[in-house]
């Protein structure tokens, strides 16, 4: 089907209920997946210790999710196209609340990850589905503020997932944590069977027709598999001193390698890299997997800072991030209906302008006498830009394409974005390490007892913790000037960390000037000829 044809398909086709009622059950289903992907986090003690595991052994919780969310993700096309829309979405749903039960009453570690791998494969389909709903179920005119709602979904959940994580866990068990997704999940499995329906311009493939790409998916599978693997446990194994890392690195690389040969080269691929090919879809997969990074790098810095050196309770950096989630709740409808107005690429550059300001300006804030406002105003900066961003990218990645692709555009496009998260959250953690030691090192060459101002503020500090009782003074004095270096470095190790992130931000403006200019009321973001 032509981009034209398919065009006057969804001319002629509309949905029998209305079409917001339809953004919010799909995105009730895509809100409860994302949520689960951020709240098990601070979960992470609790199991361990109630499950008798190590805190290594713990952390497979989070990672055998991302493995097989990462895997379904991209083919969720392909699924589409053999399966319906319909139905591949109602089989998601039910593998992500039965798996929640399933993990809710797991008696054992073993039985808990083996629940989380299909939680992790039932989720994988629910974001992108609800992203190809809501593209084809609103006209080009509404399409940006639909994509708001489910900007929420995406955006201010993994916001929020800590703050009610860490309440469920404190207040009643972590097993709570995905036990509440079986009323929402019954839910949205009941609006979706009733409301939802697939327009009749998605072809479905027929037996004979839908050709399994065992290859593809084999390299696909094991190559994605094993790079979440590395990307999770990187810092925790010190990345290439490890040889299961390295191992795992160099099977990853040759897989994807010979995966992308191979999909360019089979019939019905299981993964359409074709679409790369359309600039527009290739330079909003860079941004979207940019905007991956940044938001969820960020969201584990913030907190990680506020917690280890400010003394901070889980509940309260919670409370840092929340603040910035409500008012993205604020600003996303808005953003939604510029989008029918001003150019995606002029809504997308403002928003990598104020993000790169926002990093920068968090290197001049970022210390250790940061007040709980200052942090929350700073999360805010480094927050809100993301709505400028997310939305008109999201659009941006359709730009262009045959309405039949929707379901492959929804796929890559989530799919980029969670690898985005991956590699942002390894590449800060790892940053954060490497840079604290090189700080540790340059600030203690100078708390040398040759050193006669150091000298002087040694002597000071033991005779003052003396005067005061304390036993041993010359030592106690020697261990808080340490714990002070020590601070020190790695406060000057997140201030690196800033000034990275807004150099990235400062590349994404300037690639934002590589996208077409779209009319905002024409079909499907219509292109605008130079």
């Amino acid at each position: 089907m032509s981009a034209n044809a398919g065009t006057l398909a969804h001319t002629a086709w509309k949905p029998k209920v209305n079409p917001w009622l339809i953004a919010f059950v799909v995105s009730l289903a895509a809100f409860m997946e994302v949520l689960d992907t951020s709240i098990a986090n601070v979960a992470l003690p609790h199991i361990a210790g109630n499950l008798g595991a190590s805190s290594d052994e713990s952390t497979w919780v989070l990672t055998s999710y991302l493995v097989s969310n990462a895997i379904v993700l991209p083919i969720t096309g392909w699924l589409v196209s053999v399966m319906g829309r319909k139905r591949f979405f109602l089989i998601c749903i039910s593998l992500f609340t039965v798996s929640s039960l399933f993990c809710g009453i797991a008696p054992s570690l073993a039985i808990l990850l083996l629940s989380r791998v299909i939680q992790g494969a039932g989720g994988g389909g629910l974001q992108p589905m609800a992203q190809a709903i809501l593209a084809d179920t609103f006209p080009p005119e509404k399409r940006g503020l639909a994509f708001s709602v489910y900007g929420v979904t995406a955006v201010v959940a993994p916001s929020i997932g800590p703050t009610l994580g860490g309440w469920i866990t404190d207040n009643y068990t972590w097993r709570w944590i995905f036990l509440m997704n079986l009323p929402v999940g019954l839910l949205a499995l009941f609006l979706v069977i009733k409301y939802v329906e697939d327009p009749p311009f998605l072809k479905r493939l027929t037996f004979k027709e839908s050709k399994v790409d065992y290859v593809g998916f084999g390299f696909l599978a094991i190559g994605i598999a094993f790079l979440q693997i590395v990307l999770d446990k990187g810092q925790e194994d010190d990345w290439f001193g490890s040889h299961f890392i390295v191992t795992l690195s160099l099977i990853s690389i040759v897989c994807l390698f010979f995966l992308v040969i191979w999909e360019l080269r089979v019939k019905q691929p299981i993964l359409d890299i074709r679409l790369f090919r359309n600039l527009n879809f290739a330079t909003s997969s860079v941004m979207m997997f940019m905007v991956g990074a940044a938001s969820f790098s960020t969201t584990v810095l913030m907190p990680q800072f506020l917690q280890s050196l400010l003394g901070y309770t889980a509940q309260s950096a919670g409370m840092v991030l929340s603040a910035a989630a409500i008012i993205l709740l604020i600003e996303l409808p808005l953003v939604g209906q510029l989008t029918g107005r001003i150019q995606a690429r002029y809504l997308i550059a403002f928003g990598w302008a104020v993000l790169t300001i926002a990093m920068f300006f968090s290197t001049r804030r970022i210390d250790l006498e940061i007040s709980f406002a200052s942090a929350t105003w700073l999360r805010i900066a480094q927050y809100v830009p993301i709505g400028f961003i997310f939305i008109p990218a999201t659009m941006v990645a359709y730009l262009g394409l045959p309405q039949e692709k929707s379901n492959a555009v929804a796929g890559l496009i989530n799919f980029v974005r969670n690898m985005g998260s991956s590699v942002g959250t390894s590449a800060v953690t790892t940053i954060l390490a490497r840079r604290a030691q090189v700080h540790q090192v340059m600030l203690a060459s100078h708390t040398s007892f040759g050193d006669s101002s150091f000298r002087d503020s040694a002597t000071a500090l033991a005779d003052r913790l003396g005067q005061s009782g304390v036993g041993r003074p010359d030592m106690q004095a020697l261990t808080r000037i340490y714990d002070t270096v020590r601070n020190q470095a790695s406060t000057l190790s997140y201030i690196d960390t800033f000034w990275m992130l807004g150099i990235a931000a400062g590349v994404m403006f300037f690639l934002t000037f590589l996208l077409r200019k779209n009319n905002p009321r024409g079909p499907r973001g219509q292109v605008v000829a130079h």
